[in-house]
């Protein structure tokens, strides 16, 4: 590879690294805030209803894709217009059988559940979502291929702006899971319009074998390590929403939304940048080790940190909002998915550069040993510890992340603790005298102070200890006062 496209390569990167992040933190402001009104013009079991039927339609949407789209990232040339339609059509036939199939078994599943009337409409309406997000698909892999991720985020942007604005809006009026429904609509609708003003592309349709057989032998294995962690989430939650209340269902998703909110700020925004560009660094590993130590670094950096700040503030605003208390049963499984999430945050970028070297086979084999993890565990601690059960098990689980970074390592080398051991320390020494602090003042002024002094003290030490690693991602009026300071 040249220097010339290196170069390029790596501006990309650190160009669609520092777009996704500034713009998921839009996206995230906007999450919090209403996941927070929600959390309180919605009941426990609103909540838990909405947490099961997602999870059927991401069931289901896992068959519309087999995995042509990454393959089509993956891909070492150009894809050809004949890869970009015969993806496509495959993914519209499947999509739109699945389709039909949910539209004749869904009032069967709105009684097995009993989730009545508006559960069955809330079931109708994500599955007309999930038709519209499968026409966004090649668009969205034509900007990831040329890692334009400034455009790609706008849409995202909009979508989750006009669901949170819809929901909240009819679930004040008293519309309860209709809400989720309309929401979930009008955020298709928008999100489809705008991805084709952003990435136009002409729809084709037509199968090419050749081209079939090339992308499904990427494609196949791919998308059995998707089945598997879909068995593993998604069908997991649908099994809970059988054998718990949805009361109970509703404080998982609720504590799991919360736990997750810094890996959506920041792992999201890594994760969607490092598979196409670990793709195009294939080749050079010098290069890839390079990258992979920045991605734990900047993972570390953000991750290690914005887990303390929601260790240190969710407590005291449940029960600073007099109707949020009815949270307060969750706590205890927030606590434990927080800590899950943020040792997965670095799991996943080791998967996706082993699925960047072809290893597929091999982030296989982990899905596999998670997923097996996952139901052996769950089941028989959920009859111990009830609902906490499933929070006891991920955590128990999230250990074995350490895998995916021994195996990686095999192939490229690159340093571990010395990627991470600075934010980690950092985060550690701000973080303990804070909890104690903000523990004795269970006060939105508590709060305020607690997470200004974190985001101060923080931004200090980098400035003190972590100036030489973050200075070149700075803009350059700010990396010119810093290195002279």
């Amino acid at each position: 590879m040249e220097e010339t496209e290196i170069a390029l390569i790596k501006g990309k990167i650190v160009n669609g690294v520092l777009a996704l992040t500034s713009r998921t933190f839009i996206l995230q402001i906007i999450t919090l805030v209403s996941t927070f009104l929600l959390g309180i013009l919605l009941t426990s079991q609103e909540f838990g209803i909405y947490w099961v039927v997602l999870a059927v339609i991401s069931f289901l949407s896992y068959f519309s894709d087999i995995g042509l789209a990454a393959a089509l990232i993956q891909k070492k040339t150009t894809p050809e217009r004949n890869d970009l339609v015969t993806a496509f059509t495959v993914q519209q036939l499947l999509a739109g059988s699945i389709f039909v199939m949910m539209l004749i078994i869904a009032p069967m599943l709105s009684a097995y559940y009993q989730i009545g009337n508006s559960g069955l409409f809330l079931l109708r309406a994500l599955t007309f979502s999930f038709l519209l997000a499968s026409l966004k698909t090649i668009p969205s892999v034509l900007l990831e291929r040329k890692l334009e991720f400034k455009l790609l985020i706008i849409p995202q942007i909009l979508e989750t702006g006009v669901f949170y604005l819809t929901t909240i809006i009819l679930a004040t009026l008293g519309f309860g899971v209709a809400s989720f429904a309309w929401g979930a609509i009008v955020r298709a609708v928008v999100g489809l319009v705008a991805i084709f003003i952003v990435s136009p592309w002409r729809i084709g349709i037509g199968i090419s074998w050749g081209s079939l057989k090339e992308l499904l032998s990427f494609g196949t294995p791919f998308q059995a390590n998707s089945l598997l962690a879909l068995i593993k989430d998604d069908l997991m939650t649908i099994f809970l929403g059988k054998i718990l209340p949805f009361s109970e269902v509703g404080y998982l998703g609720w504590a799991k939304k919360w736990s997750e909110v810094h890996l959506r700020l920041i792992m999201d925004s890594v994760i969607r940048v490092t598979f196409p560009t670990f793709s195009r660094l294939q080749e050079d590993k010098k290069i890839l080790a390079k990258a992979l130590s920045k991605s734990l670094f900047f993972l570390s950096y953000f991750i290690f940190p914005t887990t303390g700040l929601l260790i240190l503030c969710v407590k005291p605003l449940i029960y600073i909002v007099p109707r949020y208390i009815k949270w307060e049963p969750a706590l205890n499984s927030f606590y434990l998915f927080t800590f899950s999430s943020m040792l997965a945050a670095f799991s996943s970028p080791m998967v996706n550069a082993l699925n960047a070297l072809g290893k597929i086979k091999i982030s296989l084999l982990l899905m596999i040993m998670w997923t097996v993890l996952t139901w052996a565990l769950i089941l028989p601690l959920i009859s111990i510890f009830g609902f906490q059960g499933v929070a006891i098990s991920l955590f128990i689980i999230s250990f074995t992340s350490v895998f995916p970074v021994i195996l990686m390592r095999k192939y490229v080398y690159f340093p571990v603790l010395t990627s991470i051991y600075k934010p980690f320390l950092s985060t550690l020494i701000i973080f303990l005298p804070l909890y104690l602090i903000i523990n004795s003042l269970l006060s939105i002024f508590g709060i305020v102070i607690s997470v200004m002094t974190m985001t101060l003290l923080y931004l200090s030490i980098t400035y003190l200890w972590m100036r030489e690693e973050v200075s070149p991602y700075l803009p350059k009026f700010i990396r010119d006062k810093w290195l002279k300071g």
